[in-house]
């Protein structure tokens, strides 16, 4: 199963009111362990940072004027995010941004019901208590040291690590599915694995002396003996 954990940073709150995106950062995950791939691009939201934006993220007009607008980002975006299911919190926000950018491009928008909300969780996990991403890093002792100031990038890899203990710890299928590449097809890429069979036994690890002795053992345990109904 892939997942992407995903978040922007914005303008401000409202596409509507001409907010624009201004950095995407994502995390691969497959079979809910992290694969090594990303995505991260700055955008040019081709207006001035409001400086209360600019408090939150830091990404002001000279760093973003010479970084790519969305539209040039925009097919690499959706061919990484594919049909992935997206891991956000507060994913309203993300998802309206996101879709009101692919909207102005004429391009096909993420169905609402890809996102999977990390917010929403725990709040149903935790009712009644903080659930903004630093309250939650510091429930499950998350190091988020480095996060001075919001970032796309950042912000997924630790929100990987927050969703992974929300559904119940960083393997909580034990991680005993195969490892996934990149280059997996779609088909095997939904197929769990499975051992199967050694083609030859491994040898026995007992040597003649320790045989020996377990014969001796279980001949004294008489003929009732559970390892001579099993022989």
């Amino acid at each position: 199963m892939r997942e992407i954990v995903l978040d922007t940073e914005t303008t401000g709150f409202d596409p509507e009111q001409g907010d624009r995106i201004v950095e995407i950062g994502a995390v691969e995950l497959y079979n809910h362990m992290p694969t090594g791939r990303t995505f991260h691009e700055y955008i040019n939201p081709l207006r001035s940072m409001p400086q209360e934006a600019f408090e939150v993220h830091g990404l002001g007009d000279d760093f973003l004027r010479d970084k790519p607008v969305f539209e040039k980002i925009a097919q690499s975006f959706v061919d990484f995010i594919s049909d992935a299911k997206l891991v956000i919190h507060n994913a309203a926000f993300d998802m309206k941004f996101l879709n009101a950018e692919l909207g102005w491009l004429n391009m096909p928008k993420i169905p609402w019901e890809q996102a999977i909300d990390t917010l929403d969780i725990a709040r149903r996990k935790f009712p009644g208590s903080p659930a903004s991403l630093d309250a939650l890093c510091r429930r499950f002792s998350i190091d988020n040291s480095s996060r001075t100031l919001h970032g796309a990038l950042l912000d997924s890899e630790i929100l990987a690590e927050v969703y992974l203990e929300l559904i119940g710890g960083r393997q909580p299928d034990f991680g005993l599915a195969g490892a996934y590449s990149p280059e997996t097809t779609e088909d095997s890429a939904e197929t769990d694995w499975h051992p199967g069979p050694r083609s030859k036994p491994l040898p026995s690890r007992l040597n003649e002396e320790e045989r020996a002795a377990h014969q001796a053992f279980v001949e004294h345990m008489g003929d009732g003996a559970l390892w001579k109904q099993l022989t």
